[in-house]
């Protein structure tokens, strides 16, 4: 089959922050209630989308970008992958096969705790959607994505809300901070099972979570670098001896709060502006030995059409 141009489309997929995480006591069927200042950010991964002839199987690979952090091995069963996942929930909602190859370039670390999969996921909602032309708008998507994952409706649009319940609800904040950001990679590990067991042990008394005040920092005009606050850094401190040195060894070289990333292994430092982002990035990947990398907070993952090929033919 000739390919135009119209049969290919390359999707961003932003890497989400959690810039206040409220975590609430567990409700009877187990999940934890939350109130998060949730925004995507201008790093993240890259979907390629091409359109397949009408009767082929859908094809699905994903890779590490070369500049991604970290290159751990990408193995698992192709039925737990968010963006297959994604990809049966909108044929089942659209009542037809959609035949697409997904090639997936990943920089976000796998259990990272900035989203990933998620942004996966609803990248490939966004992608389908527009290279199908299914126009099914931003609220049938949400409730498809809503399905899939606790991140996923937020990451449909991006941009900043406030995300409640256990994920499903997402009000959209009018303006989209500007924060400049590191995001610090070390080599660990957080279970998000075992920092939520860690979170229970550590907060007997929790009761619902602070609404108001993630609420409050929110509508602040700006924030500092000491502002942002998670009740699952502790028990993810305490979950992994590597995060708490390299929090503390990247805490000493720049002299700046460490902040953890939803519930680990990823860590965050709030900075000034793009200048000092960089400069902080660079002691810190140099002075405290662990990878990092400079972005900032921006709105929706956008899409290009006719994108540059894929490195590689998605097998």
């Amino acid at each position: 089959m000739l390919h135009s141009m119209e049969d290919d489309l390359l999707v961003h997929a932003p890497a989400k922050l959690n810039l206040a995480l409220s975590v609430g006591a567990p409700r009877p069927d187990g999940l934890h209630p939350l109130s998060s200042w949730m925004v995507t950010l201008g790093w993240g991964d890259s979907i390629y989308l091409r359109r397949r002839d009408p009767g082929s199987s859908s094809l699905f690979a994903n890779v590490w970008a070369a500049d991604a952090p970290h290159t751990p091995d990408l193995d698992w069963p192709l039925r737990s992958d968010l963006s297959w996942k994604a990809h049966a929930a909108i044929e089942r909602a659209v009542g037809r096969q959609l035949p697409v190859r997904v090639r997936v370039e990943k920089r976000i670390p796998v259990g990272g705790g900035l989203g990933g999969g998620s942004s996966n996921a609803a990248a490939v909602l966004r992608g389908l959607d527009e290279l199908f032309d299914l126009r099914l708008g931003s609220d049938q998507l949400r409730s498809i994505a809503a399905g899939l994952g606790s991140d996923v409706a937020f990451l449909v649009e991006g941009g900043s809300a406030i995300v409640s319940g256990v994920g499903e609800r997402v009000d959209a904040l009018p303006d989209v901070p500007q924060v400049h950001v590191v995001l610090c990679f070390p080599e660990a590990h957080c279970p998000t099972p075992t920092v939520y067991r860690l979170f229970d042990a550590l907060r007997p008394d929790a009761g619902d979570p602070e609404h108001a005040r993630v609420l409050g920092l929110a509508a602040r005009d700006r924030l500092r670098a000491h502002e942002p606050f998670n009740d699952l850094a502790a028990p993810a401190r305490e979950s992994s001896e590597a995060v708490r040195r390299a929090m503390d060894e990247i805490a000493e070289v720049t002299q700046l709060p460490v902040h953890v990333c939803g519930s680990g292994s990823s860590l965050f430092l709030v900075c000034d502006d793009p200048i000092h982002a960089e400069h902080v990035a660079h002691a810190v990947a140099n002075e405290a030995a662990v990878k990092a990398v400079a972005t900032q907070v921006g709105g929706p993952g956008g899409s290009v059409r006719n994108p540059p090929p894929a490195r590689r033919t998605c097998a």
